[in-house]
């Protein structure tokens, strides 16, 4: 007789959180540093100084999601720790309150009085803080903010993201970097928009097509720019 094993699923809504994350960055850094390079290049500015544009682009993009990142997950700690805090002086002082609190979420989950305050009471001699911050706070270990690893995954996928139209402005001749940044940064956009929707579970045209729509449209606006001043 074969032994049954539970089976192992995975959900597309477990990857959001990463996948939003990094998406979002690299479509920054693609659309961003593609558009400044592109307004730059249609000023008729010296490939020199098209170059500069676009590497200054990039770090400075990269440290400003990198700090707006930081900023963020630390508050988001910050919060986290405070509730964690008073949900310790809160098991100090009533506990049976605190019993009587947990049962209640069981219950409204479906579970019937009787049941639920077994589980609340079994759960809280095993780890009380942690059945708290996990059921009445909804923190786990998996969730929990953690600033720099946060700021430092934003930076890397903007800094992903802007390098293929920097590239592009390297490699292209100065008379047609405009139109190779604007067509790598392009086809880069809907790479990633099909991408991002695939590994979340959703069809991937769509998307595609809705990140190529505003990232032509960025070209346009900054193209126009760059020849409205151009020199």
């Amino acid at each position: 007789m074969s032994r049954l094993h539970p089976q192992s699923e995975r959900h597309a809504v477990e990857k959001l959180g990463w996948l939003r994350a990094a998406v979002l960055g690299a479509n920054d850094g693609t659309l961003s540093t593609g558009s400044l390079i592109v307004g730059v290049a249609s000023s008729n500015a010296a490939h020199s100084s098209i170059l500069i544009a676009g590497l200054s682009a990039l770090v400075a993009g990269a440290l400003s999601m990198a700090a707006g990142e930081y900023v963020s997950v630390s508050s988001q700690a910050d919060s986290e720790h405070a509730d964690i805090a008073r949900e310790k002086q809160e098991l100090a002082t009533d506990w049976d309150g605190e019993v009587t609190e947990l049962a209640g979420i069981y219950q409204k989950k479906g579970l019937d009085e009787d049941l639920s305050r077994k589980v609340a009471v079994s759960l809280m001699k095993h780890d009380a803080l942690g059945a708290h911050a996990r059921d009445e706070l909804g923190l786990s270990e998996a969730t929990a903010a953690r600033p720099v690893q946060a700021a430092f995954a934003s930076a890397t996928a903007f800094s992903s993201g802007a390098m293929l139209p920097v590239m592009a402005a390297v490699l292209a001749p100065a008379t047609w970097v405009s139109w190779s940044v604007s067509l790598t940064s392009v086809v880069t956009l809907a790479i990633l928009g099909a991408v991002g929707a695939a590994a979340g579970g959703a069809r991937p045209l769509r998307p595609a097509l809705r990140v190529t729509f505003w990232g032509v449209i960025a070209m346009i606006v900054t193209s126009g720019v760059g020849h409205l001043f151009g020199v």
